[in-house]
């Protein structure tokens, strides 16, 4: 059990944030549409990882977002502060990129 815990704190849940809302006339994040009462997408998938750390182990969550999902995204998740402790988020086409000769 020690070992899946020690795995389990150097997993990440990457969530992809970004792309494709803005083609179908959003102008936020598609995660931050309402589906449950008040209940975002976004929110859903919190909770998701917040009750696998509580109940199974610990993991990070992360997200890829675009430009125009970062801030909005920041700004949601301020519910749930231990998923935007730390690194938390992924810009897409922003530097660093890595390097495909020397994968740095």
């Amino acid at each position: 059990d020690d070992k899946i815990q020690a795995l389990l704190e150097k997993t990440v849940v990457m969530k992809l944030n970004g792309g494709l809302g803005t083609g179908m006339g959003l102008e936020k994040a598609k995660s931050l549409l309402t589906v449950k009462g008040s209940k975002t997408f976004l929110d859903l998938i919190a909770s998701q990882v917040e009750w696998f750390a509580k109940n199974k182990g610990k993991v990070r969550q992360m997200f890829m977002n675009s430009f125009s999902t970062s801030a909005d995204t920041k700004d949601a998740l301020k519910a749930h502060k231990e998923i935007i402790a730390g690194d938390w988020e992924v810009v897409q086409n922003k530097v660093p990129k890595i390097d495909a000769a020397t994968l740095r």
